[in-house]
């Protein structure tokens, strides 16, 4: 089966403070969602991580190793495999995705908005000032929501890590920053789900008191992951770990489009995986 999937990519946020997002976790106590944690891969940075979530492959073999590398992507991305699919992709995002999939280096006055049906992420919105407002950012991504009615959606907000870089991870700033995306998406997910969407909200990476990330320290590597919509399985599966070069499969395998991505314990409900390529 095929559905419609939103990623939201939370930059910076430690699994250490997801208790501070009640509304994620009422959905989850209301068993409407599942909760769990992973181990990002290393390096703990951004770059790299973006590239290890989009297309299964870890920094160490991508090639992306450092947030410094300015080029094309090497494999195919969940982006690549939706388009060769026939879907249609979008992104609200910083421009490093764009970079990475579409153009680099990225030139604002030319990647600022993106719409070419040609490239792997078609419709695009990217973004390079890493004080960008988290609520502009999800508007953008619903802007591109509803005016592209994209197959798959990447939703990029970079708040949460900005404030990290500044406070520190046992910081109040923060922890409100987390809170406060906890609210912007209590007011889009229940539309998202009403309109069948699976949703994915995680994190690259996670930030410690140094103001930064980047090693193997748990606050940098642990990072949060729930699942939203009716694709997935009623609990998470007893003793199942998911590896974030697993994720791309997961997507690949909600959209129903073929791959040959690592996959990661079994979470899509047992009616849906005879149709999963």
């Amino acid at each position: 089966m095929q559905h419609k999937v939103i990623v939201v990519l939370v930059d910076g946020l430690s699994a250490e403070i997801a208790h501070t997002m009640g509304y994620l976790a009422g959905m989850v106590e209301a068993e409407r969602g599942l909760y769990t944690t992973l181990n990002c891969a290393l390096p703990s940075l951004s770059r790299p991580l973006y590239e290890c979530i989009l297309t299964g492959v870890a920094p160490v073999a991508s090639g992306i190793t450092h947030n410094g590398i300015c080029r094309l992507s090497q494999h195919d991305s969940i982006f690549h495999l939706a388009r060769a699919a026939g879907k249609t992709t979008a992104a609200a995002a910083y421009h490093w995705i764009s970079e990475l999939y579409n153009r680099a280096p990225w030139q604002a006055s030319r990647d600022r908005f993106t719409h070419d049906e040609q490239l792997p992420i078609q419709h695009g919105c990217f973004y390079c000032d890493d004080s960008y407002p988290d609520s502009h950012l999800l508007m953008d991504g619903e802007w591109l929501r509803t005016q592209y009615d994209p197959d798959f959606l990447l939703i990029h907000p970079m708040g949460v890590d900005d404030t990290g870089h500044r406070f520190g991870l046992d910081s109040r700033q923060y922890r409100n920053q987390a809170r406060r995306m906890d609210g912007l998406l209590a007011d889009l997910l229940p539309q998202w789900l009403a309109e069948g969407y699976q949703v994915l909200v995680t994190s690259d990476h996670g930030m410690n008191n140094d103001l930064s990330h980047g090693g193997i320290l748990p606050e940098e590597r642990t990072v949060p992951l729930w699942l939203f919509g009716d694709a997935f399985v009623a609990q998470w599966p007893a003793g199942a770990s998911i590896q974030q070069t697993q994720l791309c499969a997961l997507m690949a395998d909600l959209l129903g489009v073929a791959h040959q991505k690592s996959r990661g314990p079994s979470l899509l409900k047992a009616a849906l995986l005879p149709e999963v390529h």
